[in-house]
């Protein structure tokens, strides 16, 4: 059964014929339901509010809920999270706001319950390989809900206003889900439109981007990430309640990295996580990442005479080599 503040919020949507509050019910009633896996119950109950304009009960209106067609399918991806933010290592203020989100996201009914919504949009900025799809990932592996990951192959277009009525689809597709939508690389459709050298185009997708995204129920979590912040739109930054910015590890970071990896591993590094980190100084998450993942292989593949920190030390070797290669590039 549905929760008693929904219910509430349908009679007084029907009483007062308010047909916006009467979406956003029905799209968490849809929601909540696919949380639970009631899959038939839900896919009935958008059928139900979409056959409201065709009975004729709101002739004027637009349908509420379209039906997502095949074409949905090549605009995103949807992946069950693995990554939980134990799992990674973050800036003690960035982690607390993303706790505080989490939190308001599951005692939703109550903030509901005093007309409050929880937090739902996140802005992600920082250079590549620092941990935005990780700590997408990560967000929804806390939410358990599915992280639905947006296709920008299959989502711009060439041809004049299909990429906004792809971007239409894509919406229309998420409302009813309890998910966390992730726009990687959000630069490439959230572009400045005051930029002289983009089409009208570009200027209308943002736009269009933009009533999506207000548009959204708070149920679906929006994380988007850039690694050229300069590049998005004034009035993107607006929708965002939450901005945040992930730096470059430090040698602290790093040293905290590779004592979590020890944590994890099924053998240990016999190389300290201070020497480490200072012989890695410079790399990014997604480095290090590579860079364990590397050992990790050697191992198994040398068990059962495994060698664990004489293979460090060669891949430490490796690593700095193409460190020092990256820096003189």
């Amino acid at each position: 059964m549905a929760r008693s503040d929904l219910l509430i919020n349908l009679v007084k949507a029907g009483t007062q014929g308010d047909q916006s509050l009467f979406r956003r019910t029905v799209e968490a009633v849809i929601a909540e339901e696919r949380g639970k896996n009631h899959t038939v119950l839900a896919d009935r109950l958008a059928d139900a509010a979409s056959s409201v304009r065709q009975n004729g009960h709101s002739k004027h209106q637009p349908t509420l809920f379209p039906i997502s067609n095949g074409i949905a399918n090549d605009l995103y991806f949807e992946t069950t999270p693995q990554r939980s933010l134990e799992d990674l290592v973050l800036p003690k203020a960035t982690r607390d706001v993303c706790l505080e989100l989490i939190e308001e996201q599951h005692r939703h009914s109550l903030l509901r319950s005093y007309s409050l919504e929880p937090r739902n949009r996140i802005l992600l900025a920082g250079d590549p390989g620092n941990g935005k799809t990780s700590l997408a990932e990560a967000i929804a592996h806390a939410l358990m809900v599915p992280l639905v990951v947006v296709r920008y192959d299959g989502l711009i277009a060439s041809y004049l206003g299909e990429t906004a009525s792809r971007l239409n689809k894509l919406f229309e597709y998420v409302r009813t889900r309890s998910c966390v939508l992730f726009f990687d690389e959000f630069d490439t459709i959230g572009k400045e439109r005051g930029d002289v050298h983009e089409t009208g185009e570009i200027k209308r997708v943002v736009s269009s981007l933009l009533l999506q995204i207000d548009a959204l129920p708070s149920h679906v979590v929006v994380v988007t990430a850039t690694n050229h912040p300069e590049l998005l739109d004034r009035a993107v930054w607006r929708r965002f309640q939450l901005r945040l910015e992930l730096p470059r590890p430090t040698i602290r970071d790093v040293e905290a990295y590779f004592a979590s990896v020890e944590a994890r591993l099924k053998f240990s590094l016999e190389i300290s996580p201070k020497v480490l980190a200072d012989r890695l100084q410079g790399a990014s998450y997604s480095e290090l990442e590579d860079f364990v993942s590397d050992i990790s292989r050697r191992y198994v593949l040398s068990l059962p005479d495994a060698n664990i920190k004489k293979i460090v030390q060669q891949r430490l070797v490796q690593w700095q080599d193409r460190f020092d290669a990256k820096r003189t590039s």
